[in-house]
């Protein structure tokens, strides 16, 4: 076994519940070629064992969340068709460990695209429709002590996705200046806009077909895209209720299980 492969053990293991500390220091914070090694590995373990790839995740879009883990660009990790959750189900608490969550633009593509020098125009033309999502978040890292390389090599601390129903053609659709309220039973938790996620949502879909495309890999007609967060995000309760409102788009939610 290899150290990568290791960690990638350690971090699927602790899925059953049990945090481990932070991969530091068999992978230095800012290690980005180990840290998606590591991911690497655990998305074959994966796809061999059934799951299935639906899409990715675009984390770490605000730049002050980048300059507090140290890093000048976002990150991703892979959707897995079991991550998906129907707005307004109830997600077992058991199934999460520390779990928050945020709230999204999703945007499903129409085409596939495998483009290194993709531009958001570019990545416009290739998807088919927008929709409202909340990620759920989690990690399997101590206490959220998370580094750069942690939340890499963790699949970018991910967890599970919810989808609205509506479903926005992206002609005419204002993903910059859109607003954003993700409500906790109700009460206004969070706020935000379109800008927030990378200056444009768009942006952050062109950086990672341009990050994938580097590596040679394409994305597919039919992918989920989770474009990142619009705002801050919360950590709900088992009982509570999270839903996200997004102007112009539509809106989804789900309740956290009594524990």
């Amino acid at each position: 076994m290899t150290q990568h492969e290791d960690m990638a053990r350690a971090l699927r293991d602790a899925y059953e519940g049990q945090t481990i500390p932070p991969l530091r220091p068999g992978l230095d914070p800012t290690d980005i070629d180990g840290a998606y090694a590591v991911q690497a590995i655990n998305t074959e373990f994966w796809v061999a064992n059934g799951r299935t790839v639906v899409g990715r995740k675009i984390g770490l879009t605000s730049k002050a969340v980048q300059t507090q883990l140290g890093v000048d660009q976002p990150d991703f990790g892979v959707l897995f068709d079991d991550m998906h959750v129907r707005s307004g189900d109830t997600v077992d608490a058991g199934r999460l460990i520390q779990p928050k969550a945020e709230a999204e633009i999703a945007i499903v593509l129409g085409a596939d695209i495998l483009d290194p020098d993709c531009t958001p125009e570019a990545f416009a033309a290739a998807s088919d429709h927008a929709v409202a999502a909340i990620e759920i978040v989690d990690s399997r890292i101590q206490d959220w002590a998370i580094t750069f390389a942690d939340t890499v090599a963790d699949n970018g601390s991910s967890a599970l996705y919810v989808l609205g129903e509506d479903k926005r053609k992206l002609d005419g659709l204002d993903l910059y200046s859109c607003g954003m309220v993700l409500e906790v039973d109700g009460a206004v938790a969070s706020i935000g806009a379109g800008a927030a996620c990378l200056g444009h949502p768009l942006n952050a879909g062109a950086w990672l077909v341009r990050t994938l495309g580097a590596r040679g890999i394409g994305l597919k007609a039919g992918d989920v895209i989770l474009t990142g967060a619009l705002g801050p995000m919360v950590t709900p309760e088992p009982g509570q209720t999270i839903t996200a409102k997004i102007g112009g788009i539509g809106s989804c939610q789900f309740t956290l299980s009594e524990a």
